[in-house]
């Protein structure tokens, strides 16, 4: 089993950049034996793992393979890193990066790793031999969903995570079908395909729809990517969406969120929920109709009281099931994806 040194040097209480590290905790979190942030307090926990000041800190605990447990702006590594990840390597770390920033291309990262026996596993490096959907997407013998969403950074994938595992809990033959880098960290596979040439985005999405379901998947929950309104990831969403042939589709959204972020010129409004619907069942392609059929709110801004009138709002907008997965169970959603 591996033994996991989260590094999160200087993001580790951020909710955005650090999310790596958060859904990792979460999904994996036996395999994490310590945290590395310089910023926190002696003594700190992170969900009941210790959060470590130095690599020689987090020695002892024994890990074995240092996860690069953050996604920066543009996906570089802040230029102190570089002194993490050698050292890293000299004390005969694997390291898992998923940066945009590929350390297995990097000459020094590279000899000294090759010195010290260790591996250096770029997550987002895409698969050789990627190229165009052919169409046997469309032959896949499962329920595709894929979730999508008003917003990056909403939730996209933990509220797939948490739709997998409890379709699992009830027996159905279901898999989780990792399109970035965090999910590719937590299920052990996938693809990253905002890392994949833009022509063959569909593509790849094509090939993971393909392996899910020979995974046994019957139901497959396909990780969504960025937003299809969003003026800098709407490319990568729509690729998706078009590749991975969904026949459902999960609208994810954080209550609250009027605005999409990480924009420059805005402003950028995010549209009503039925909106959002209507848009996404357009776009679409005609081979395969998709429906959204049911509405996956984040409210962990929200009190209980305000949590639960966001939801039935929701639902009085857009005619469809809501609910908040991570904090009030699964089970109304999945009920909405039996078919």
């Amino acid at each position: 089993m591996t033994r996991y040194l989260i590094l999160a040097e200087g993001f580790s209480a951020d909710p955005h950049y650090g999310k790596t590290m958060r859904g990792v905790l979460r999904y994996r979190r036996e395999d994490v034996v310590a945290i590395l942030d310089s910023e926190r307090a002696p003594g700190d926990t992170e969900d009941g793992v210790p959060v470590v000041r130095t690599l020689e800190e987090a020695l002892p605990f024994e890990p074995d393979t240092a996860l690069v447990g953050v996604a920066t702006q543009g996906g570089r590594f802040p230029p102190a890193w570089r002194d993490l990840l050698r050292s890293c390597v000299e004390h005969g770390l694997d390291v898992e990066n998923g940066l945009h920033e590929f350390i297995s291309e990097d000459p020094e990262l590279r000899d000294l790793a090759a010195r010290h026996g260790v591996e250096l596993r770029d997550l987002r490096r895409p698969p050789a031999g990627v190229s165009t959907a052919t169409g046997a997407n469309l032959d896949v013998q499962a329920t595709i969903v894929l979730a999508v969403g008003s917003d990056c950074a909403i939730g996209k994938m933990t509220m797939a995570l948490e739709l997998d595992l409890e379709a699992r809990r009830r027996g159905i033959s279901s898999v989780f079908v990792p399109t970035g880098q965090t999910g590719i960290a937590i299920a052990g596979w996938g693809i990253s395909v905002d890392a994949v040439v833009a022509d063959f985005i569909a593509g790849a999405a094509e090939r993971l729809v393909i392996e899910g379901a020979a995974r046994g998947g019957e139901l497959l929950w396909v990780e969504g990517q960025g937003a299809i309104l969003h003026p800098v990831y709407s490319g990568v969403t729509l690729g998706l969406y078009h590749g991975s042939v969904p026949h459902l589709l999960l609208l994810c959204h954080e209550a609250g969120r009027a605005e999409m972020e990480g924009v420059g010129g805005g402003p950028h409004p995010i549209p009503r929920l039925r909106e959002l619907v209507e848009l996404h069942e357009r776009l679409a392609l005609p081979a395969r109709p998709a429906r959204v059929a049911a509405v996956a709110l984040n409210t962990r801004n929200l009190d209980e009281v305000a949590a639960r009138a966001a939801i039935s709002a929701a639902e009085d907008e857009t005619g469809l099931p809501a609910d908040d997965p991570v904090r009030f169970g699964a089970g109304k959603l999945l009920a909405a994806f039996s078919v």
